[in-house]
């Protein structure tokens, strides 16, 4: 199994991740940015309502848990935001953030070398 580093805000975790898991998060993360986009574009001009978008939450069980949770409804643009990242295992838990920008480059990263 290939290691996945992800870039934090202070410092860096890695972990071991498969293709298919670094696909469906990629995934996840397109449709997050999607909403982002959505609540950027609906900046309420004349007090009206923007229409609330749903969180991404985004689980991974392999030889670690990973949790990557974001509310895109609190980020005035797809580049503010930041994503809760959770990474335990029946020994340890961390819990921090990170820039979604930099979790996309990783994630990026990672894909080039694993699918070459």
């Amino acid at each position: 199994m290939n290691q996945l580093k992800l870039n934090l805000t202070d410092g860096s975790v890695t972990f071991g991740f498969t293709a298919s898991a670094a696909r469906d998060l990629q995934g996840a993360i397109g449709e997050l940015m999607q909403s982002l986009k959505a609540v950027a574009a609906a900046k309420p001009a004349s007090g009206g309502r923007v229409t609330p978008q749903p969180p991404m939450e985004y689980r991974y069980a392999g030889d670690v848990f990973l949790e990557i949770f974001c509310n895109p409804n609190i980020y005035a643009s797809p580049f503010a935001a930041k994503v809760l990242i959770t990474l335990r295992d029946d020994r340890i838990r961390v819990s921090t953030e990170a820039e979604l920008t930099r979790v996309i480059e990783d994630l990026n990263l990672y894909l080039e070398q694993v699918e070459g």
